[in-house]
């Protein structure tokens, strides 16, 4: 078993059902709860990127189906199966085009608080491995977002 299946326990089938737009959210849902505490602010400002993003305007516009549906759905798959599950199941169903975003999103809600945890640290190089990020990509994305959240 390789180092990123005994990290994440990356299964080939998923346990949570997902779309795009739910594997995207569960990705940042994740990151923002990796420092093991999950906050209303920083809930509040998930959905309000996400709100913003063209994946999510049928979800936004939809108001029996919309952001906190999903939000909910994920924490109660996060609560079931936990966060290695949720990351594989998100892996499972984000297409790949959408894997630098996901990852870019995931860093911006991580260092938005102006600190990073050690478990947050570690939470973004494992998803930078399990969602195939070059290295190169990733540094550049980790440098932008750390510059943007400094203020």
């Amino acid at each position: 078993m390789g180092l990123i299946n005994q990290v994440f326990r990356v299964r080939a089938e998923a346990k949570v059902a997902m779309n795009s737009a739910e594997a995207f959210a569960a990705i940042c849902l994740v990151a923002i709860a990796s420092d093991g505490y999950l906050s209303e602010s920083e809930e509040i400002e998930m959905k309000m990127r996400l709100s913003r993003m063209k994946l999510f305007q049928d979800v936004v516009n939809d108001r029996k189906k919309g952001l906190d549906r999903i939000k909910d759905y994920l924490i109660e798959g996060l609560k079931k199966y936990g966060p290695n599950e949720m990351v594989a199941s998100a892996r499972a169903a984000l297409p790949p085009n959408l894997a630098p975003t996901a990852f870019a999103s995931a860093v911006d809600l991580v260092f938005a608080d102006g600190t990073v945890s050690a478990e947050e640290q570690a939470f973004i190089d494992d998803l930078r491995r399990i969602l195939e990020i070059p290295d190169e990509l990733a540094l550049k994305i980790v440098e932008v977002m750390t510059i943007k959240n400094r203020g």
